[in-house]
């Protein structure tokens, strides 16, 4: 076995992206999928995005980081402020760097530790259940949850390998739980502050571990936020025109494949074929 600074250096990754790239259909369990993808994130972030009209064939054969990361960092301000990042999607180097973050105060609240920490650029860490948070009320003025509250109520043990937290979610946990979090994320919204949330769209589809939102969980999910104004935008993907911004009766059939488990089939996405991420004030 080669050694993993080896496997890791540069020259490595990018022998594994000209792999990806010449493989014949492109799908996520290739093994220059994942430095391709972390590539094409941190160019997207590098440059303005416009989260109406998305070029032709952007973020072919990637999942929907390569849009919700652009879309979160086009709309969040520059001012500063406190920010919750519930559920860890921020605390990657390329991410957690960005110029849109350099002013906020982080405060990152997740299962359980990860690999990557960066206490010494002054990142907070909470290990906790995001459907009982121990913040005061009205403490954060934005919120960013990209993709995890499809997660709340299932099996996170992937997210907690050690049981850190998970045995305090076993109980009373279903796929209905995460408006439980949704609800504790605008108790802890100042009034007039601002959440991004963002989740898988299409057909509901309900795995071990995450759940596909349709458009009546969607619903389910802003009434219970019940914010003061907000904003959904719907995005499609495909092999030929890669990520479009859509309207929400396009993507309601979307699928989704599960590379744990999935076998993949002619055209499926790398993992959801549709994203909502939606923009709401408190």
């Amino acid at each position: 076995m080669l050694p993993k600074w080896l496997t890791q250096s540069g020259l490595a990754q990018n022998a594994k992206i000209r792999l990806f790239l010449r493989s014949h259909d492109h799908f996520a369990n290739h093994r220059g999928y994942g430095p391709y993808r972390n590539q094409m994130i941190r160019q997207a972030i590098s440059r303005p995005f416009n989260p109406e009209q998305l070029p032709a064939g952007y973020g072919r054969w990637l999942d929907e980081r390569i849009v919700e990361y652009p879309w979160l960092f086009s709309l969040l301000p520059e001012q500063s402020g406190e920010l919750l990042d519930a559920g860890s999607t921020l605390n990657h180097s390329d991410i957690i760097h960005q110029p849109g973050l350099r002013n906020k105060k982080i405060t990152i609240m997740t299962l359980a530790p990860e690999s990557e920490c960066f206490w010494k650029d002054g990142i907070s860490y909470i290990y906790g259940d995001l459907r009982k948070m121990m913040f005061r009320d009205a403490t954060f003025d934005y919120v960013v949850s990209l993709s995890v509250i499809e997660h709340v109520g299932l099996d996170n043990q992937m997210y907690d390998p050690q049981g850190v937290t998970l045995a305090k979610q076993s109980q009373g946990s279903g796929a209905g739980d995460h408006l439980t979090a949704v609800r504790e994320m605008w108790r802890v919204l100042k009034p007039g502050g601002t959440a991004y949330f963002s989740m898988p769209f299409g057909k509901h589809d309900v795995r071990k571990w995450l759940q596909v939102f349709d458009a009546g969980m969607v619903e389910q999910m802003i009434a219970a936020f019940a914010p003061a104004s907000y904003k959904a935008f719907y995005y499609k993907t495909s092999t030929a025109g890669g990520w479009q911004k859509c309207r929400r009766e396009e993507a309601a059939e979307a699928r989704f494949f599960d590379v744990h488990q999935d076998t993949p089939w002619p055209g499926c996405p790398a993992a959801s074929e549709a994203v909502v991420c939606i923009k709401m004030i408190k």
